[in-house]
């Protein structure tokens, strides 16, 4: 009786993974992997998977890592966050007020890197380029625990060519990144594997090509694939270096790239695309119960 009781009783348990936890704290650098904090994280990790009826994930890397922590295939459900689309949208340069407001040119071409300025993101190589790409304009906007050294070394070196702005208000983000002719998502070598920045989807959003500057994987693939950015391996400046150079060359490929991705927002991660995908999770739990 105990056991059917217990049948009738249960509610259906679906867990929205946002982030991979503890991994994301040893790639922030504030765990080391096998220390006691990750092992807590680990057994809270486990449990969670254990007990959640359907996980939901944003992108297919935070499915490969976590079968790989032995969660059955069929409990996994690949939803990426959307993005409102009507409001993260192109802005023309001509009309585009932060060019004055952070004394930016709107006739060089303009590299964007929006989000924190942290350990993970690896702001280094963004400068290490500026100072073999001093045509280039990189606009970046930020916070974080490496802000003073980032600021510091902008100046220690006179790299120029390089505006370092505060974060800007969610409201603005369409501005920010249309500022750029291309903007970057980066991250230190190997610590790309457990994430999806949700950035990328703003910037395509805005109808500019992605820089990525990461771990291969499934960032790679959807920028090669549909054809709206370019690719480089996290921590290499070479490669770095030499896909922003082809962009900077390239205005009207860039521009091309940067159709594509906003194209592919529209088609594939718009909010009546997103919730359509959620509600058929839910709806299939009633299928089940009834």
């Amino acid at each position: 009786m105990a056991s059917i009781a217990k049948k009738f009783n249960h509610k259906p348990l679906i867990y929205n993974l946002q982030d991979i936890f503890p991994d994301s704290l040893v790639g922030s650098g504030l765990a080391k992997k096998g220390g006691l904090l990750w092992k807590i994280g680990r057994k809270i990790e486990d449990f969670t998977y254990r007990h959640a009826d359907k996980i939901i994930v944003i992108s297919e890397d935070f499915k490969k890592n976590i079968m790989a922590k032995g969660v059955p295939e069929e409990k996994i459900e690949v939803i990426y966050n959307w993005v409102d689309a009507d409001s993260v949208k192109p802005v023309e340069k001509a009309e585009n007020p932060l060019f004055e407001e952070f004394g930016l040119d709107r006739e060089k071409f303009t590299v964007v890197y929006a989000g924190n300025l942290g350990n993970a993101q690896n702001i280094g190589i963004i400068l290490d380029a500026a100072a073999k790409l001093q045509e280039i304009q990189f606009a970046v906007f930020g916070t974080g625990g490496l802000e003073e050294e980032i600021r510091s070394r902008i100046e220690k070196e006179g790299l120029k060519n390089v505006h370092l702005n505060p974060l800007q208000p969610m409201e603005r983000v369409s501005q920010v990144y249309s500022l750029g002719d291309a903007c970057i998502v980066s991250c230190k070598a190997g610590l790309g594997g457990s994430a999806m920045p949700s950035k990328t989807w703003s910037i395509m959003s805005c109808g500019r090509p992605v820089i990525a500057s990461f771990d291969e994987g499934e960032l790679k693939d959807i920028i090669e694939k549909n054809e709206c950015g370019v690719f480089s391996h996290a921590s290499n400046l070479q490669e770095f270096v030499e896909v922003i150079k082809i962009l900077a060359a390239n205005p009207a490929r860039c521009e091309e790239l940067g159709k594509n991705a906003r194209k592919f927002i529209l088609n594939n991660l718009t909010k009546e695309v997103g919730t359509k995908k959620y509600v058929d999770v839910i709806k299939s739990f009633e299928k089940k119960e009834s």
